[in-house]
């Protein structure tokens, strides 16, 4: 069964599609030509469904499945930013390093070396069916020195409860068992089976 996602953001296509080994998990960019999505909902959950809806009408086919993740992390010492704004945290056209490096400059500013925080990931399925949404938590503590290489966004910052090493550090086996996207998309898999998408 083919997935369409509903991002072009490499990092994500490519754990998604480890995660959901028993579906061809295809970015909707494969089909159509991009276009820009607004991002105006005030919620992981809003902007989610936004994303899933505009690709499955643009897609135009009404036996289509996306698969829209809004997701980010959410930092104790900074009120719970970056938040919603996780992907443009440092500007609208800035790279991972450059949000996570803002982050840390944030979160120095504090007079902190670490806090507690938290990552979110809501996944939106739209089909003919409508759209339902599903979340996954992961909760830890954020640090101001980048450790490894792993994972993408502010996964080398990002230690989680019950670990020493960030998730830039631990093996991809051990983060999917963790992860808030793991854990969302278990769900998923739950509600393609109760609509009959095996």
């Amino acid at each position: 069964m083919k997935l369409y996602l509903a991002t072009s953001n490499k990092g994500k296509v490519k754990e998604i599609q480890a995660l959901l080994k028993h579906y061809e998990v295809i970015p909707y960019s494969d089909i159509i030509k991009p276009f820009e999505i607004v991002e105006d909902a005030d919620t992981f959950k809003g902007n989610a469904i936004l994303k899933a809806q505009a690709v499955f009408e643009a897609i135009g086919d009404e036996n289509a499945l996306v698969l829209a993740d809004d997701s980010g992390i959410s930092v104790d010492c900074l009120s719970g930013e970056p938040g919603i704004y996780s992907a443009r945290y440092a500007g609208e056209d800035a790279s991972d390093k450059d949000n996570m490096n803002k982050l840390i400059e944030n979160i120095k500013a504090t007079g902190a070396q670490t806090s507690k925080a938290h990552y979110t990931a809501a996944i939106a399925l739209t089909s003919r069916y409508g759209t339902d949404v599903v979340h996954g938590w992961m909760h830890g503590t954020v640090c101001v020195t980048p450790k490894g290489t792993g994972g993408f966004g502010y996964d080398p910052i990002f230690i989680p409860d019950g670990y020493d090493l960030t998730l830039g550090e631990l093996s991809v086996e051990i983060k999917a068992k963790l992860s808030h996207r793991s854990k969302a998309l278990h769900l998923i898999e739950k509600l393609l089976r109760g609509q009959g998408f095996i």
